[in-house]
This record gives C-alpha cells, structure tokens and sequence, in this order.
C-alpha cells in the first residue's frame, strides 16, 4: 500500500479563536506534530518583559533586538498530554505565556521584523519535513505560503472573549471579561494593520466561522476538507 505523503496544514487567524485547540486535535488526528507559532511570539515576550525590555505595550526595539541571540526557543513532548511543550532557554514557561501581562504586550513584541524574521526561520526550520500543522497569525502568508492546507479561523469578539475568559478562570488566572474583550479587540486592531506580515486570510485559505461549532463538529468538517484536498493532490 502506498504510503501517504505528510503535508504542512496551517491554521491562522484572530486570537482566542480555539486555534490551538482545533490545530492539536487535527494533529492528533493525523499523527503529526503540532506548533503553536504564537507560544514563540509569546516566549520571546515574556523573555522582554523579565528583562523590562516592554511594558505597557510600547517595546524597546533596540534592546530587544540586541538580546535577540540570547533568546532559544524549543519545544519538548509531555507523554502525559501527548502535546509539545514551549521551553525558552530551557525553562518550561507553559503558565507563564498565558499570563495577562503577555498577553497585553505580546502584539507590541510581533511587530518588530528581526523578531518575526527570527522566528519565521525557526519556524520554517521545524516545518521542512512537513507532517505539521501549524497555528498562528501569518503561516499560511508568509511562513509557508505553499502549503498543501491553510485554514482561517474566525468567530464573533463576543464569542472569542468568552472562550478566553473561561480558559483563564479553568487555570486559575484572574480574569475580567471586560477586560478580556478590550485586550482581543485591540489584538485584532495590531495584528490587522501592522506593516510586517498583518494578519489576513491567504487567497488559498478556507475559512472556517467556528462561533457555533463545538470542537467535533470542527473535526467533521476538517476530515471531510482533508480528505477532498489529498484526493485532488
């Protein structure tokens, strides 16, 4: 019997839109190797803020940049989960990325090009085998814009900040949904119009509004997309 070939999956779009989730379901599905591209982001914000190289959401480029070699990012599997975990300069920083001052800073950190630069190389390094699905802002725009299946994801702010809000409060993180809303709103702000790799849907994307669909109905409708785009491939 021949022998699948793995492809690279992309799966973009606005923040708390059940990305991740959906992304590690479809690679535990397939059998690949999943990466959340904004952990790195997220990693290299959280290095900048321990430093206080951002707060407030204004960035110092130039220090950010200097410090830039002394940032490694790496990722390690947990056999309890089955998930990669992101690890900067070898400490596990799981909880940490999900902190609020990450979150409110990480869109200032992205927007400088060295750090984008750096990570789309890494990014690209992890990929080149493909058997990945990777989740993110710009991967099926910039990072692999040949893949064989990009996805963008959307729903409703509402939707997405009410996810976000209880994702909190299962960690154990205080939250406020007010709050919660205003960080994902000014988020989609940033991340749609800044001038290095803006969030936009690829031309060969298929979108997917998820506001109403639980995470099985997503799969349903992804292994019927996966399975027409390996048939046509």
């Amino acid at each position: 019997m021949k022998k699948r070939k793995k492809i690279i999956i992309t799966v973009d779009g606005y923040s708390s839109c059940g990305k991740s989730t959906f992304a590690k379901a479809i690679a535990a599905d397939l059998g690949y190797l999943y990466i959340d591209s904004g952990a790195m982001y997220r990693a290299v914000t959280l290095f900048c803020l321990r430093k206080g190289f951002v707060a407030g959401g204004v960035a110092d480029t130039h220090n950010i940049i200097s410090a830039l070699p002394e940032i490694k990012i790496t990722f390690r599997i947990n056999y309890d989960t089955g998930y990669y975990e992101t690890l900067l300069n070898g400490e596990k920083v799981e909880r940490e990325l999900r902190d609020r001052a990450v979150s409110d800073n990480v869109s200032a950190v992205s927007t400088i090009a060295e750090v984008r630069q750096k990570l789309v190389a890494l990014q690209r390094e992890i990929g080149a085998r493909g058997g990945i699905v990777m989740d993110g802002r710009d991967i099926g725009t910039v990072v692999f814009p040949h893949a064989e299946l990009k996805i963008f994801m959307t729903a409703s702010p509402a939707v997405r900040a009410k996810r976000r809000y209880l994702e909190l409060l299962e960690k154990g993180l205080p939250a406020d949904i007010a709050a919660v809303e205003k960080n994902i709103n000014e988020r989609d702000r940033i991340d749609s119009s800044r001038e290095i790799s803006p969030l936009r849907k690829a031309d060969d994307a298929v979108e997917l509004d998820n506001s109403t669909m639980t995470v099985d109905q997503q799969m349903d409708w992804f292994r019927k997309l996966y399975k027409q785009i390996m048939h046509e491939g």
